[in-house]
Parts: C-alpha cells; sequence; structure tokens
C-alpha cells in the first residue's frame, strides 16, 4: 500500500514566486489527506496532476492566514468535478465559522457535504481503513494542533511453505487465515493464524507540526514517525524572535527529533521569507548538527515513506 507525502507549499507569512504558503497532502492508496491549505495550494495540485476531489479531509493547524487562505478556491474548485463523498474539514476553533463566512460572502456554489468538525480536546479527530489522525496541542499565539497519521499493526507475513506442511487446501482458508481468523480443517484441526504467519508488523507513521514554540511533549507525540514534517522558521541568530511570536528556530525543531525515538526523517517547512534559498542552507546545516536525517521540503517535493518490515 502506498503513502507518499507532498510539499504543496512550504513558506510561512507571505507567498514567494517559488515558495507558496503552508500545504502538505499525504496519499494512502489513491486516498487524499491535506494537512493546511495556504495560499498557491491549487497551483501546486494542478501542477503535481493531484485529483483534488479525492481529497477525503483538510486538516487545519490554527486560523492564521497563511494556513487558511487556499481553502475558498478548493471549495470552489471542487464543485466544478462530481463529487459524491463529503469533504471533512478538521481543525481550532472558528474553523467553522470560516469555512461559513467563505461560502457566504463569496456565495459559493457547493453541490457536496461539508462536514465541518472543531477540535474540543486533543485525541483522535479521524479514523479511516487500517489507520486513525490524532492531534495534539501546540504552543502559539492562538489555538493550534499538530497532527500524526499512524497506521495499525500489519499481520504478519504469510508462510506458503508452513500452510503446505500443516496440509491446509490453498484457497479460502489460506485467505481466512492471512486475515487474522482461526480456521478449521476438514479432519477436524484447529489452524490458528501464529501457526502459518510471521510476527505482526508495524505500520508508518506521519507527523506535522508547524507554528509552536518547541517544548518537550510535542516528542512524545511524534515518536517513531517515519516522516516528521515540522517548521523551521528562523535560524539560531533569531532566536528570541522567534519566540516572541511563538515559533521555532531549524535547531530547535531538529532538537524535537532528536528526543524523539524512532524518527526516521524530519522535513522542514514554513520557511520565513526574509531567507533565499541559498540562506536556508545555513538553516539546513544548523538542524542536521543535531538531526542529521533533516532535509529541506521544496514546494513540489515528493516524500514516498515506506514500510520498515
Amino acid at each position: 500500500m502506498n503513502l507518499e507525502a507532498f510539499i504543496l507549499g512550504c513558506g510561512g507569512m507571505m507567498p514567494l514566486p517559488n515558495r507558496h504558503l503552508t500545504s502538505v497532502l499525504l496519499r494512502r492508496e489513491g486516498e487524499l489527506f491535506l494537512f493546511d491549505c495556504g495560499e498557491g495550494t491549487q497551483v501546486s495540485l494542478r501542477r503535481l496532476n493531484l485529483r483534488w476531489k479525492k481529497i477525503s479531509v483538510i486538516f487545519i493547524s490554527h486560523t492564521h492566514a497563511d494556513h487558511v487562505t487556499g481553502i475558498p478556491g478548493l471549495l470552489m474548485l471542487s464543485s466544478q468535478v462530481d463529487r459524491d463523498d463529503p469533504l471533512y474539514i478538521i481543525g481550532p476553533p472558528k474553523i467553522a465559522e470560516y469555512v461559513e463566512a467563505s461560502r457566504s460572502i463569496l456565495d459559493m456554489y457547493i453541490n457536496y457535504k461539508i462536514i465541518v468538525q472543531e477540535i474540543s480536546s486533543p485525541g483522535i479527530v479521524y479514523r479511516g481503513d487500517g489507520f486513525h489522525v490524532r492531534c495534539f496541542a501546540l504552543s502559539h499565539t492562538k489555538p493550534c494542533y499538530g497532527y500524526t497519521l499512524e497506521e495499525e499493526m500489519r499481520p504478519g507475513e504469510f508462510h506458503p511453505q508452513k500452510a503446505q506442511s500443516l496440509k491446509i487446501p490453498m484457497g479460502k482458508l489460506w485467505g481466512k487465515l492471512q486475515k487474522g481468523e482461526t480456521i478449521e480443517t476438514e479432519d477436524g484441526r484447529t489452524i490458528r493464524p501464529s501457526d502459518v504467519m510471521g510476527s505482526p508488523r508495524t505500520g508508518r507513521k506521519f507527523s506535522f507540526v508547524t507554528d509552536t514554540l518547541a517544548f518537550p511533549e510535542i516528542s512524545t507525540h511524534v515518536i517513531g514517525s517515519d516522516l516528521f514534517v515540522c517548521e523551521g522558521m528562523f535560524g539560531r541568530d533569531l532566536t528570541e524572535d522567534a519566540h516572541s511570536k511563538k515559533h521555532m528556530t531549524a535547531e530547535e525543531a531538529a532538537g524535537i527529533a532528536a528526543a524523539s525515538s524512532g524518527v526516521k526523517k524530519m522535513a522542514l517547512i514554513h520557511y520565513s521569507p526574509r531567507y533565499t534559498d541559498y540562506e536556508l542552507k545555513q538553516l539546513l546545516k544548523e538542524a542536521r548538527n543535531i538531526f542529521p536525517d533533516t532535509v529541506l521540503a521544496r514546494d513540489r517535493e515528493i516524500f514516498p515513506i515506506e514500510y520498515t518490515d
């Protein structure tokens, strides 16, 4: 089952010609999930040839303009294609007011169902087939949440030779065992999945954190992330400025990744527009001194998220 993250926009505060505002799309076997929806999201969707009508849920971190200004256009765009499934929008308080005001003031034509859910407390906010999305509180100038999408444990590897040695006929009985069901053979034997399958295997985990002060509890939420997308808005020399605006530096983001057991890769995002692409290399250097498996996310970059077992 494929799992990929698409960086639709990596900028913060204001869009630049080569840096749209913050937005990351996660594709899991054809189903799409959007994390934040900054200005320019539609442009990257089009350039990456992604089917926006397949977006199931939009998860919003907070209601600052550079994270939500792409929503109205995306809602109107989705009315130009056949869409039968509802669109969920999940986010902090006032996201429902923003969506409703946009629809009303712009007199939007919407031909599908929009379901807005405001977060009242941290925890699981969405469940799908074999995975869930959990939110956790961040520390910004207004209510803000980070998100993790985590897959459930997968069945162990099926060993056909073991099934054959137990004289289990190929077909439906093999299928039941692979689904975790205990079976009875025609000669009255009870065969359990563990008799023919290996140990359960882990799923994958994606984490998204932006617009927050760094604090230790973030690490407990992003533990085991195969891909950790995190803001790195400022360099070390602007630490005081970052803290006054309740943001973190690239170095502090790396500290979170380093303190989180099992994080395999961190992709920095949400850069201050003061930095040119060349100057971002300094932020990367500062982060890699603490967490070597750090990369600079760029607009329209794709990160495949693979199974580890």
